[in-house]
């Protein structure tokens, strides 16, 4: 452990935390979400099956998980090296890949993505969501599970020599089942040995993410060393959030470029647009929390990727800067938020 102390793990070993530059936490660049299929619409089953056209682009957009072929972010290898080329010239240095065990993690995938662009690529150790988890994962301790996830950081991910550099992310569905809170002991214990970052899917309620770290902190997990993703699909109340943000953990809005009518996951709850993402940081930078805040895409289906039309990888460094600034967030703050506190939260203790 020595090694990894004071340093950020890529997929091409340890590298220096100065060097990961703008950082984008949550992002995933290839995965296979085809177990969380939704059915489409009455009336519009024949839509699930049809290929990517012009004229049922909209319809994709508004019913992303409908749509088959846009679950197989897998299949656009080529699409997503161009976007990452296109990340680093706008000035982007590191992506977080938060694909874990249950959705297709492909260590092999990054690791050569990673050497050909140039982007440094952080995966992910751990299991994500009950539906996702094996038999095997289901029958687990959790010491077992502490062990896997160990392993994959300081040995290799499935069956290779290419190491994990944070824990997560880490599934949680809503209310939290047997097998999810064994795998959150289980990542709360790797990161108490390994002094590694952590990074969390909370469940679609308001109290899941309160109720997730307190969890974590009693297994032993720092709250200081864990990220708390979706809380732009999760906590819409403003006096919930800051008491949530008193937990001490990072704060990721992580859905920029996610604007559309119709939540599927979770259909009571009205999904923000960028500018409302916009405003509920600048919430937080006013409050006083500009050190916990983290900001991402959470690209997952392939209608997000520029050769479909949607906003791609670059977005945030692009379009949503631009208009933080128009907003009266300052660059310093920015980077701050892009740089300085992904970096803290990757270096190993």
């Amino acid at each position: 452990m020595t090694s990894l102390r004071g340093k950020a793990q890529t997929v091409l070993g340890p590298v220096e935390p100065d060097c990961l530059g703008c950082t984008l936490t949550h992002e995933h660049l290839t995965m296979n979400y085809s177990s969380c299929f939704c059915p489409p619409p009455p009336g519009q089953e024949a839509l699930s099956d049809g290929p990517f056209e012009m004229k049922n682009l909209y319809w994709i957009k508004q019913n992303p998980y409908s749509h088959k072929e846009n679950l197989l972010l897998c299949e656009e290898t080529d699409a997503v090296r161009e976007e990452l080329l296109h990340f680093k010239a706008a000035g982007g240095g590191t992506i977080v890949e938060n694909t874990t065990t249950g959705i297709a993690r492909d260590v092999k995938t990054l690791k050569k993505l990673a050497e050909e662009t140039g982007v440094h690529i952080i995966a992910g150790a751990g299991f994500y969501v009950d539906s996702t988890h094996s038999p095997q994962t289901q029958a687990m301790t959790v010491e077992q599970l502490t062990g896997i996830i160990v392993e994959e950081i300081l040995s290799g991910a499935d069956g290779t020599d290419i190491k994990c550099g944070v824990v997560g992310e880490i599934g949680c569905s809503w209310p939290l089942t047997a097998s999810e809170r064994r795998v959150l002991q289980a990542a709360a214990q790797a990161q108490a040995q390994l002094g590694c970052p952590l990074i969390v899917h909370p469940g679609r309620s308001s109290q899941a993410p309160g109720r997730i770290v307190r969890l974590l902190q009693e297994a032993g997990a720092k709250a200081a060393k864990t990220v708390m993703s979706h809380l732009d699909r999760t906590i819409f109340d403003r006096e919930e959030l800051l008491e949530f943000a008193e937990l001490g953990c990072y704060l990721e809005y992580d859905l920029f470029g996610t604007e559309f009518l119709h939540y599927q996951f979770q259909p009571e709850v009205d999904m923000p647009s960028d500018s409302q993402r916009i405003a509920r940081i600048r919430l937080l930078i006013d409050e006083g929390y500009e050190d916990r805040i983290l900001m991402a895409h959470d690209v997952h289906t392939k209608n997000r990727l520029l050769k479909y039309g949607g906003h791609g990888y670059s977005h945030i460094l692009k379009n949503i800067v631009p208009k933080m600034l128009i907003r009266g967030i300052s660059q310093d703050k920015i980077d701050k938020i892009l740089i300085a506190n992904p970096k803290r939260w990757l270096t190993f203790e």
